[in-house]
C-alpha cells in the first residue's frame, strides 16, 4: 500500500510526503511518484501521530460516572464494584470506543493498563492503530494472588504470536499500595529478561506518600530504589509527589514519566508536577490522558494545552511548559518511551501521522502553528489519521463509526444495570 499526501503544510511549508508500506519514503516538493491513495494536503498541516502514555481504555465505559468525587471513595464505591462485573466483550467494546476516540482526535499510539488484556489487544488489532497493553498486577500482598499474578503475565507474554506488531505487550503493576515488593521485584526481573515496559501508577496523592512513608519508611521513589526495581523499563504515571533528589534517582536510573494534567486537576490529586525539573534532569516526560472516568475524554490536543497552562500557573511563570516541549511530549518522547521509529516526520521514520485542518478558526490567523494547536485547538482540527502507513480516518470519520458508539453505550448501560 503506498500513499501520497500532496501539498501539504510541513514546518510552514508546502510539501509531498509519499509513504511505502509502513514507512515515511520520500518527503519533497510534486514528488515525481505514483500511489494506490492519494490525499489532498491543501489547507492541511501534517503532525506526527500523539502518543497517550497512560491510560485505561475500556473505562470509556464509565465516563461521567461518579464524578466529582476524592480518588480512593471514587475507586472503592464507584469503579472496583463495577469493575468487578465486566465481561470481555465490556471490556472489547469499550476499549473500540476509546481507539474510535483516539482516533478521532490524532492518537496513533496508546499505553493502557486494564483487565482482559485480549479485550483489548483485539480492539486495537482491528481498529489499525497502536497499543503497549499492560497485563495489569495485583497481589494486595498476598503470596498466593502474586502467584496467579505471575502465571498470567507469563501466560499473556506466551500468547502474543497471536497479534501484530501493532500490539506491544507490557506489565502493569498497579500501584505500590497494591502490589508487595516481592511482585514488584519480580516484574523488574521479567521485564528485563524479556526486554518489556512496565506500567506503574505513582506519587500520585499526598495520602499515598504519607503512606508509604508509614508502611515502608520511605517516600515512593525510594521504596522502588531501595528494592532495586528502577530502570529504563520502567514508565511511572502521575509522578506528583516527588522532590529534587528523587528526580535525580529517576534520571539516572533512565526511567520515564507519564504526565496527566486532566486527571490530576480533576480528582484534585495535585498540581505540582514538575515537568521543566524533569526535562532539565534529563528524564523523557510522555503525556496522557488517563482513563475516561478520571479525565472524561481522550483527547491529546487538549491534554496539551492543560499540560501547559497547569504548569506556568501553579509556578506563576509564563515562560514554564511551552507549547513547543509539551508538542515534543505528546508526540516525539512518547515514541521514545514506546521504542518505536515514531514521533518525527522524516525519511525512513514510520508513517504515524496526522493532517490538521487549517481551515478553522483556531488557526486563523496562523502566526504560530504549534501554539495555534496547543493553545486554540481541540482534536475536532484532526482531519486525516495514518497509523503503520494505512489510512485510519478521512475526512474527519472513521469506517464504523457508528456502530461503534451505539453499541458501547449499550454495554455501559447494560453494565450499570447488572
Amino acid at each position: 500500500m503506498n500513499i501520497l499526501i500532496k501539498e501539504v503544510e510541513l514546518n510552514g511549508i508546502a510539501t509531498d510526503i509519499y509513504i511505502e508500506n509502513k514507512y515515511i519514503k520520500q518527503i519533497g516538493a510534486n514528488l515525481p511518484v505514483t500511489a494506490d491513495t492519494v490525499i489532498d494536503g491543501r489547507r492541511k498541516a501534517v503532525i506526527p501521530g500523539f502518543v497517550n502514555t497512560h491510560g485505561h481504555a475500556a473505562m470509556t465505559l464509565f465516563r461521567g460516572f461518579g464524578d466529582d468525587m476524592p480518588l480512593m471513595p471514587w475507586l472503592e464505591e464507584k469503579i472496583w464494584p463495577n469493575e468487578a462485573k465486566l465481561t470481555k466483550e465490556d471490556v472489547y467494546w469499550g476499549a473500540k470506543l476509546a481507539c474510535l476516540e483516539m482516533i478521532k482526535s490524532g492518537t496513533t499510539t496508546f499505553f493502557d493498563m486494564y483487565h482482559k488484556f485480549h479485550a483489548t489487544a483485539e480492539a486495537v488489532e482491528e481498529m489499525g492503530i497502536r497499543g503497549v497493553i499492560s497485563s495489569a498486577c495485583f497481589d494486595h500482598f498476598q503470596p498466593e494472588l502474586a502467584e496467579k499474578s505471575k502465571k498470567t503475565v507469563q501466560k499473556l507474554y506466551d500468547e502474543m504470536d497471536r497479534y501484530s506488531k501493532r500490539v506491544q505487550f507490557s506489565v502493569g503493576p498497579h500501584a505500590i499500595y497494591t502490589v508487595s515488593g516481592e511482585l514488584l521485584q519480580w516484574v523488574h526481573a521479567f521485564a528485563t529478561e524479556h526486554n518489556v515496559l512496565i506500567q506503574l501508577h505513582l506519587a500520585e496523592t499526598e495520602g499515598e506518600v504519607e503512606n508509604s512513608v508509614k508502611q515502608f519508611g520511605l517516600t515512593p521513589v525510594r521504596y522502588l530504589y531501595k528494592l532495586g526495581v528502577l530502570s529504563p523499563k520502567l514508565l511511572i504515571s502521575h509522578g506528583i509527589y516527588i522532590d529534587n533528589d528523587e528526580i535525580r534517582m529517576l534520571a539516572d536510573h533512565g526511567v520515564k514519566v507519564a504526565h496527566n494534567p486532566a486527571s490530576n486537576m480533576k480528582l484534585a490529586s495535585g498540581m505540582h508536577f514538575k515537568y521543566n525539573e524533569m526535562l532539565n534532569a534529563g528524564i523523557t516526560v510522555g503525556l496522557g490522558t488517563d482513563g475516561c472516568s478520571s479525565s472524561n475524554n481522550l483527547d491529546m490536543v487538549e491534554a496539551m494545552k492543560l499540560a501547559s497552562l497547569l504548569g506556568k500557573a501553579w509556578r506563576k511563570d509564563p515562560e514554564a511548559v511551552t507549547a513547543g516541549d509539551i508538542f515534543h511530549s505528546a508526540t516525539e518522547s512518547g515514541a521514545v518511551i514506546a521504542g518505536l521509529k515514531a514521533g518525527r516526520i522524516i525519511e525512513g521514520y514510520l508513517a504515524d501521522l496526522s493532517l490538521v485542518d487549517l481551515n478553522i478558526p483556531a488557526f486563523t490567523p496562523n502566526f504560530n502553528f504549534i501554539s495555534n494547536l496547543v493553545y486554540a485547538a481541540n482534536g475536532n482540527c484532526i482531519d486525516t489519521v495514518i497509523c503503520n502507513g494505512k489510512v485510519l480516518m478521512q475526512n474527519k470519520k472513521v469506517p464504523g463509526e457508528d456502530e461503534i458508539i451505539e453499541r458501547a453505550a449499550q454495554t455501559a448501560y447494560d453494565l450499570m444495570k447488572r
